[in-house]
């Protein structure tokens, strides 16, 4: 068969198309299970399709060919925040055909085939599935060949246009539906020939179990729906954060159980605090790398510990956010797929100590879900999924999970000529040497990605209030982490003229870079940087011998931005710039003739410091020859910050 690989399991060519209603995908592969485990497997959407909520069936009818007509009502989350679920009303002919194959057809049931007219569902928008299915054939010898058609229409005019893309993306539907089906049945077949027991004692079947439950975890935080028992608390007045509570019995005998110690868990009710934010010019990939490698640059101890005593036994105290330093964090490695497009791990904090008055053990666990941080394999996503648990890792501890979820908004998705054809047999070959697309371009060509952020906290009913608002400033802070990061991350620090995602009322740097020249050359007359050439003015910059930094103009100045040699002398990173004052690089000396001449600035617009000692952020002395400071305005001539320059420095 045509761009079918040799062996036991293998997907041949997978196809998108053009110029069709709504978005359409097909692919043909072969699996060593036989045709009716195959359509069994397939016809359960919700163990295979991360964004499918539920199917369920309405009605069965039996044909007098021995098939079956099923009603089916599907539901499918949101990936964002940004726009509502969608539904489906479908009819599903199951039927064998004289050869032995197995043919699944399904397709929208509406009015418009004499089919009732189903009422709408609240937080969802009514999607049509189009003439869809499986073709199931056997093979000489066992296992089956399987030919796979998608085609919604998924209504992209009811979301806001930035994430049209994600719902008129062929590409984006071979990725999450098409081809997730095929991957899913080779999981399970290499799982049926090899039974062996994996991480921590678990069978493979048991830690798929447990990557669903985190998945399906996290969908429901983001989504929110009412029907669980989730509710929407009045907003502070800032719309950023959006915070929903859930003290349904159901929700709740998920999680309150009586531990082997006779201790229930602690709280009565779950607050879910949500947010997405759009991103630009950072690959999301890398972006969730830093985060899962990097986690004491956004997260809080404290607050890590809260979440992890609510998996314990015994009441827990309110947190005070902190940004304490974490113990040594050590990943354990727990279970991959095939493809290593996914994987498990079990992250251990060692030695994070009492927290509070409660005695807690030294050690937390969270039990992680990572998707899609190989910048080079194909993936319609990159997430990153966690949840505390208790050291025992027993079966039945609650799973509440937490996370970030990045997806790719104008990545050159459906961008070639009409029934493009994607080559993917390569990049699905077993081993993570195999993760190389040739087609598709979906976590590198990024220019745009939205980010959905969730955090879910175990609490008692009394202490709402004061979790509410320790929920808004935690994610609030983590937005904050995720643009410093997303500042550093980006290739734009680096030269490229492209976009990058700076917090609110922070120009873009490439901006940032020409009101820093522009303003040295008005009150100091003389150029800062020898500009030739076509380079940009930030490259410039950001490789300038001489140490330039901003800060704020607030009261407590603390650095915004600084170039290479910048942060050479700070010795950190534009991650932790933020975290630095002006005061503290400063001796006793230098912090008295700051005072007296930092108004200068202000006024006249710059001042010059005779050569000195300051401090790096490591307490280190470096010594200048001499420092300028100049006020930088914007192109409205409004102050923006101060940016200072040490020429000639050097560590003593």
């Amino acid at each position: 068969m045509p761009g079918m690989k040799p062996g036991p399991d293998s997907i041949g060519i997978v196809a998108i198309s053009h110029g069709c209603t709504g978005v359409a995908a097909r692919a043909c592969g072969l699996v060593g299970l036989d045709p009716t485990r195959v359509a069994e497997i397939l016809k359960d959407r919700p163990s295979w399709y991360r964004d499918c909520r539920a199917v369920d069936v309405i009605n069965m009818l039996s044909t007098a060919n021995g098939g079956t007509i099923e009603l089916l009502y599907m539901q499918l989350y949101a990936p964002t925040t940004l726009a509502p679920a969608r539904d489906f009303w479908l009819l599903r002919y199951t039927s064998v055909m004289e050869d032995g194959s197995l043919v699944v057809c399904e397709r929208s049931l509406n009015n418009t085939q004499n089919g009732p007219s189903m009422p709408p569902a609240v937080n969802f928008v009514r999607a049509e599935l189009l003439p869809s299915g499986y073709l199931i054939r056997p093979c000489e010898g066992g296992g089956s060949i399987i030919h796979i058609v998608d085609h919604m229409d998924l209504e992209p005019w009811s979301v806001p246009e930035v994430l049209r893309p994600l719902y008129e993306s062929s590409t984006l539907l071979a990725q999450k539906t098409t081809m997730a089906a095929l991957r899913h049945l080779r999981q399970i077949s290499q799982e049926i020939s090899q039974p062996n027991v994996t991480g921590w004692g678990r069978r493979p079947a048991a830690l798929r179990a447990l990557s669903h439950k985190l998945s399906k975890g996290f969908n429901e935080a983001v989504n929110g729906f009412t029907d669980e028992g989730w509710s929407m608390l009045e907003s502070d007045g800032v719309d950023d954060v959006t915070l929903l509570v859930n003290s349904s019995p159901g929700k709740m005998m998920d999680i309150n159980f009586s531990y082997s110690n006779g201790f229930p868990s602690m709280g009565n009710a779950v607050l879910c605090a949500k947010a997405s934010m759009l991103l630009q010019n950072v690959p999301p990939a890398i972006l969730l790398r830093f985060l899962r490698e990097h986690r004491s640059e956004w997260a809080d101890s404290g607050i890590d510990a809260y979440s992890a005593a609510a998996v314990k036994a015994g009441p827990c105290s309110l947190p005070v956010p902190q940004g304490g330093s974490f113990g040594g964090q050590v990943i354990l490695p727990l279970a991959h797929t095939i493809e290593h497009e996914e994987f498990m791990e079990v992250v251990k904090f060692e030695n994070v100590g009492h927290y509070q008055d409660m005695i807690m053990p030294s050690d937390i666990f969270l039990l992680q879900l990572c998707t899609g941080v190989d910048e080079n394999a194909v993936s319609s996503c990159a997430e990153l999924i966690f949840a505390p648990i208790d050291g025992s890792f027993s079966e039945d501890s609650p799973i509440i999970p937490s996370g970030f979820r990045i997806i790719p908004l104008d990545s050159g998705m459906d961008a070639s000529s009409p029934n493009r054809t994607l080559d993917l047999a390569s990049t699905l070959e077993v081993g993570a040497a195999g993760n190389r697309a040739t087609g598709d371009k979906s976590s590198r060509g990024s220019t745009k990605s939205v980010m959905t952020i969730a955090f879910q906290f175990l609490y008692e009913m009394q202490l709402q209030e004061n979790v509410a608002i320790m929920a808004r400033q935690y994610v609030r802070s983590i937005i904050a982490s995720v643009q410093r990061v997303a500042l550093a991350l980006s290739p734009s620090c680096f030269g490229s003229h492209a976009g990058l995602a700076s917090p609110p009322g922070t120009p873009e740097a490439q901006t940032l870079a020409r009101w820093i020249c522009q303003s040295y050359r008005c009150y100091m007359g003389d150029e800062l940087l020898k500009h030739e050439g076509s380079e940009s003015i930030l490259k410039v910059l950001w490789h300038h011998t001489d140490a330039v930094l901003c800060c704020s103009l607030k009261a407590l100045p603390v650095f915004t931005f600084a170039n290479q040699a910048g942060l050479d002398l700070l010795e950190t990173t534009l991650v932790s710039l933020q975290d630095i004052s002006l005061e503290k690089i400063f001796d006793e000396n230098g912090r008295k003739t700051l005072v007296a001449e930092f108004p200068q600035v202000m006024q006249q617009g710059f001042m010059c410091l005779q050569g000195g000692i300051c401090l790096s952020s490591m307490g280190r002395p470096v010594s200048y020859e001499r420092a300028v400071a100049w006020k930088v305005v914007n192109d409205e001539e409004n102050a923006h910050c101060i940016c200072f320059t040490f020429i000639n420095w050097s560590f003593v």
